[in-house]
């Protein structure tokens, strides 16, 4: 199937997203078994180009190309993820991604087909099937095992670079009564969850950490009785997560007397303009792009309720 014919009807599956609804690309790294990344963190997809080798890169970059004027590294998927290399093989294919508004390219060996998935069939890998921290997901298509690439665990591999708040807004988070505020953090991805608990321990407010929209409308559910320091006050999720995605919780989350008024911060790596729109539909209150430490500490800032006396 050709590139044109995957990909020419993502704005079509654009009305999946806010019913717990994913379109995934379905590609293999070296043998039987399938992969899937989200269609809409995906660019385009080609045959490999010719790419620039450079001393001292990552071992997991096999180089850069030129992708429409614009130079890219391009990163061995199937290395990354305990395959042979791809970086020499001339039948590999490059599927170019946008994640948190940067352009990369990843190798595969072979491109299959574009195909809907209910979110409630997509649960956390078991330990026992050896994919390690790399896939953060797993369903069945046609009774095949999909494996979902923790994209940004990936990348996270490759630029290592703490990412902390900047001084100027270390110094405005403190100048907010923020203590003893509670964020849920919902998120599929075990980088991300761990960027945030990083990021909210410096802005000094305690965490309920959630791995899928599932558990977190249960902790919320849980917590909406408890004592006022116990309760959450505002959900920072991710829009990818099995069981239950981030648009979907947040329409629970606004369909619950107990729970919609809370504020609701989605924050993803997902780009394209679709974002903005579906926020506003579903009721969400921010959209912040990943992961921009600032963008979000304000947000936060702005969204938590002040501290009743």
């Amino acid at each position: 199937m050709s590139s044109a014919a995957l990909l020419d009807n993502v704005e079509r599956q654009t009305r999946l997203a806010g019913h717990n609804r994913v379109a995934m690309l379905l590609f293999r790294l070296g043998d039987a078994q399938l992969f899937g990344i989200n269609v809409f963190k995906v660019r385009e997809v080609m045959r490999r180009p010719p790419l620039e080798r450079m001393p001292g890169a990552h071992a997991l970059v096999a180089g850069s190309c030129d992708y429409r004027g614009q130079t890219i590294p391009v990163i061995d998927l199937a290395a990354a993820v305990g395959y042979p290399p791809l970086r020499d093989e001339p039948g590999a294919h490059l599927m170019v991604t946008e994640f948190s508004r940067s352009v990369q390219g990843f190798l595969v060996a072979d491109l299959q087909r574009m195909v809907h998935c209910d979110g409630d069939s997509l649960s956390a890998p078991s330990a026992a099937l050896g994919f390690g921290p790399r896939v953060n997901a797993v369903t069945r298509v046609d009774g095949a095992l999909v494996a979902v690439i923790d994209v940004e665990h990936v990348l996270a591999s490759i630029d290592a670079a703490p990412r902390e708040l900047s001084a100027q807004m270390q110094r405005s988070a403190s100048a907010h009564p923020l203590h003893p505020r509670r964020v849920l953090v919902a998120d599929d991805s075990l980088i991300a969850r761990r960027q945030l608990v990083n990021l909210f321990k410096q802005m000094n407010i305690e965490c309920v950490v959630a791995q899928d929209g599932r558990e977190a409308l249960d902790r919320l559910n849980a917590l909406a009785d408890a004592p006022e320091d116990e309760r959450v006050n505002l959900v920072v999720s991710d829009i990818e997560m099995p069981q239950l995605d981030g648009y979907a919780l947040t329409r629970a989350i606004r369909e619950t007397p107990a729970l919609r008024r809370l504020k609701v911060v989605l924050h993803s790596s997902l780009s394209g303009v679709f974002n903005e729109a579906i926020v506003r539909e579903v009721g969400a209150d921010r959209f912040v792009a990943k992961f921009q430490p600032d963008v979000l500490a304000q947000a936060v800032i702005e969204l938590l309720p002040v501290p009743s006396d």
